[in-house]
């Protein structure tokens, strides 16, 4: 439904962004028709457009009716490019937003913009105020065949536009007015260049590039298998997945942005544009279900190479090229909101995560089991991996949380099981040496004493946190989906209804004990509990709760890291890859029961 977009001090909601992007980087689009959001030339760029984290002196993209009005949107059907329509007293246009992508993509990075008079007239104005090196300055204006180009170092600003108003250049900005009439068609494209000539294009060519990212994108999710419930969503979070997976290499980040805070004001602010091994394994496993072979092929080889740089020893995360990831520090941003700080880099990446072992062997396993093979110099460092996690499962590690205090997670011992088993198993299958397998064996059998011995509570009839405490943990519900759990087992629905109690609102699960006051609920958990619902057979209960969840999206079926249950506003970076990943194996997990019962 049309509706007037609003501001806090100006501030959009996050809930009413939308995101277009290349596979290279991405941005985030107001309902106001403002581009808040966009590093250039690739995700873990610098910002040139930060208004979501500064409002004042971050940099946008503007793009609306001079007077007062109307929005509602969508994505044109089966892609990532948005259609906003803005109605006025006077009349009605159109905007199309779109990040030129596919095989025939330039090698810069072109944000489009078309503007179509839909009825009667609308005054529209535009302008590109990008503020470099997150906000802190803009740059230089110049011409160059009567095109204005915004410098910044090696990178300049192509402003190309057709019907649109005579551009103004000033302060580093460019802008300009015009009337959107009846059957009227302005363009507007912004190219980026890192250090290479400009291309200045042709509006026909332009045009073109816009009409074949549609197509790429149609074709792209063409290649998706699901055709089982909640089909829209699925297909819907396939996209989103896209916009945060970096083609060129296989990497998919976790989220886009930096710093969108887990509670408005609050100081959880972190930078989510690298790639997480935990994120890696849930992206195959949806990958593998939708049938995207070649994204899962692509993605596993960034995994196998980016920790062969660390090997035996694996990162939480990894950047793009598959290095370790930057230090963190604070930026001179306001912070969305006034949240801050503002964090560019993140400490997280050398923490000891237990977790990242069971992900890394489970992800393998799970990449055999479709019918593929390993070469044999993965094999053995796998083997070599699972030698050290045979010496390591006892530590104290960070747990998935990245915590700065580290106990004997029970999540972290899970994993560990998870690795030791998937070893031996791929070790079967002929895919690592077998050398250590009794070893593997023998081990994996200690790690799960070890956790119903003492991560087991008989009084909450629950697993717990950490040995000597009742305090809960939702990431223990992936025992359920890791097979530690058979769907039979009484401990599984005990420790359902135990999280449910505890750390459950609704539909949503906030992550473990005591964070109700801290953040929001978070997303992935509560379609980890649809999953484990899902599997104790108690299907219309994860059925309820999966339609309430896939509700939550926004009003183009984005989601973000987490939400408040009361207000439904939409917290932390957005679009959050790992949410959209737990919806497609949910739906999945949830379709295959219901198809079974």
């Amino acid at each position: 439904m049309p509706r007037a977009p609003e501001r806090l001090d100006g501030y959009a909601p996050i809930r009413d962004y939308a995101a277009i992007g290349d596979q290279r980087t991405a941005a985030l689009v107001a309902l106001d028709g403002s581009i808040d959001w966009l590093c250039l030339p690739r995700f873990d760029s610098p910002s040139a457009f930060a208004a979501i984290l500064d409002a004042r002196s971050g940099g946008a993209i503007a793009l609306a009716p001079t007077v007062p009005f109307t929005a509602e949107r969508r994505y044109l059907p089966r892609t990532n490019v948005l259609e906003t329509t803005f109605t006025t007293t006077e009349g009605r246009v159109r905007v199309t937003d779109a990040m030129t992508a596919g095989w025939r993509a330039p090698a810069w990075v072109e944000l489009l913009r078309r503007v179509e008079g839909l009825d009667g007239g609308v005054p529209m104005r535009w302008s590109v105020s990008p503020r470099f090196e997150w906000g802190a300055t803009g740059g230089e204006v110049n011409e160059r065949q009567g095109t204005p180009i915004i410098r910044h170092h090696g990178l300049g600003l192509a402003v190309q536009a057709w019907d649109a108003g005579t551009p103004e250049c000033r302060d580093g900005t460019v802008a300009a007015s015009f009337e959107a009439t009846q059957a009227s068609r302005a363009l507007l494209a912004i190219g980026a260049f890192e250090d290479e000539p400009l291309l200045l294009s042709r509006r026909e060519e332009v045009e073109s590039r816009l009409d074949e990212t549609v197509g790429f994108w149609r074709q792209w999710v063409g290649r998706c298998s699901y055709d089982g419930p909640w089909r829209d969503a699925v297909l819907r979070s396939a996209l989103a997945l896209a916009l945060c997976s970096h083609a060129a290499s296989g990497a998919i980040v976790a989220a886009p942005t930096s710093s969108l805070p887990e509670a408005v004001g609050g100081s959880r602010n972190f930078d989510y544009r690298y790639n997480w091994l935990r994120d890696t394994s849930f992206a195959l496993d949806a990958l593998l279900r939708l049938g995207l072979r070649e994204e899962v092929h692509a993605s596993l080889g960034w995994m196998l190479a980016a920790t062969r740089t660390t090997h035996p020893r694996l990162d939480v995360f990894y950047s793009l090229d598959g290095t370790a990831g930057d230090p963190q520090g604070e930026l001179d941003l306001e912070g969305y909101r006034r949240s801050s700080p503002v964090h560019r880099g993140n400490s997280a990446g050398s923490q000891l995560q237990l977790g990242n072992y069971g992900d890394l062997l489970d992800t393998c396993f799970a990449y055999v089991r479709d019918g593929n093979a390993l070469d044999p110099e993965s094999g053995q460092r796998l083997a070599e991996v699972a030698d050290l996690v045979c010496e390591i499962w006892r530590n104290r590690d960070a747990s998935i949380w990245e915590l700065h205090d580290r106990e004997d997670y029970a999540q972290g011992k899970l994993a560990c099981w998870v690795a030791l088993d998937r070893t031996v198993a791929l070790a079967d299958a002929g895919q690592v040496p077998d050398g250590s397998a009794g070893r593997w064996k023998a081990t994996a059998a200690t790690v799960r004493e070890f956790i119903d011995g003492r991560c087991w509570s008989s009084r909450l009839r629950s697993y717990v946190r950490y040995p000597g405490t009742e305090d809960l943990d939702a990431s223990m519900l992936l025992a359920a989906r890791t097979g530690y759990l058979d769907g039979n087992d009484p401990r599984l629905g005990q420790t359902v209804d135990a999280m449910r109690r505890e750390l459950g609102e609704g539909p949503f699960l906030y992550r473990y004990s005591g964070m109700r006051e801290q953040e929001g609920a978070f997303l992935a958990c509560s379609f980890w509990m649809v999953e484990a619902l899902a599997r104790a057979g108690r299907l219309d209960e994860a059925t309820e709760a999966m339609d309430e969840l896939v509700s939550a999206a926004n009003d183009v079926g984005l989601l973000s890291e987490e939400i408040d249950p009361q207000s439904r506003e939409l917290l932390g970076n957005f679009p959050q890859a790992l949410s959209h990943l737990a919806l497609v194996n949910a739906a999945f997990v949830l379709g295959e029961c219901r198809a079974d019962s």
